[in-house]
């Protein structure tokens, strides 16, 4: 089904890959929507009138962590992008009342939008916010050998252009058996466009990286791996070894 720019990107945040509007509709008002718990739906309001909304996470992909979460007994997890908090809201209230989250984002100033919302929802104390670049962060808890193999989950909607190099340290902090999400691997389906196909500067700029980590994360033999479409790709990793 042919679907014009303007009748795409109805949702805020929409990065939906499915070709029909009127689909990914349904999923929203079908399945999403209706047990949406209102602290995310009024996070998920407040994200929509901010001018980079479309950085937020997507209703359906907030809903398909906080079942993941659930589903593992996931209790001690880290989050790299933040944004206002939708995706890290959704794993807050997933995790049971003692659950910890080390969340990491350059900018505390988004954070705080949501951080209202997060407070009154009686998540806050399970959150451990830090403002600035993750890597040094990463690099510290690598060298302290005590946080190796501690996370049971770890969800990563940040710049693509270091995927690869928050790999090569998420590995060895989460735990045999964990799980990492890394968010956006099919790229708005630029993954497969051709090299002259017209491409926003920033889709085009940050392709190269999202197909370099897609083809390393298929080829690491530490995990097994599931690729799915919702919201713009996201890719699980189990570690097996």
């Amino acid at each position: 089904m042919a679907q014009s720019e303007a009748g795409r990107h109805q949702e805020v945040g929409h990065k939906s890959l499915l070709q029909s509007d009127a689909l990914y509709q349904y999923i929203l008002e079908t399945s999403v929507y209706p047990n949406e718990p209102e602290p995310m739906k009024e996070l998920r309001e407040i994200t929509a009138n901010h001018p980079w909304n479309i950085m937020t996470t997507s209703a359906d992909e907030g809903q398909f962590l906080n079942m993941l979460l659930k589903l593992i007994n996931a209790k001690n997890t880290m989050e790299i992008g933040v944004y206002t908090g939708y995706s890290l809201l959704a794993t807050a209230l997933a995790l049971p009342h003692d659950g910890k989250i080390l969340a990491m984002d350059i900018n505390r100033e988004n954070y705080e939008l949501g951080l209202p919302v997060i407070e009154k929802a009686g998540v806050a104390h399970k959150i451990d916010f830090r403002e600035g670049p993750a890597l040094p962060v990463l690099d510290e808890m690598v060298a302290d050998g005590k946080f190796h193999g501690s996370f049971d989950f770890i969800f990563v909607d940040a710049d693509k252009d270091n995927y690869i190099n928050y790999h090569k340290r998420l590995i060895d902090l989460v735990k045999v058996g964990g799980v990492i999400g890394y968010d956006n691997t099919l790229w708005n389906g630029s993954v497969v466009a051709p090299p002259d196909a017209p491409l926003r500067k920033y889709v085009r700029y940050y392709r190269d990286f999202v197909l370099e980590l897609n083809k390393a994360l298929a080829a690491d033999p530490r995990i097994e791996i599931c690729q799915l479409p919702v919201g713009d790709g996201i890719t699980l990793c189990r570690r097996i070894s």
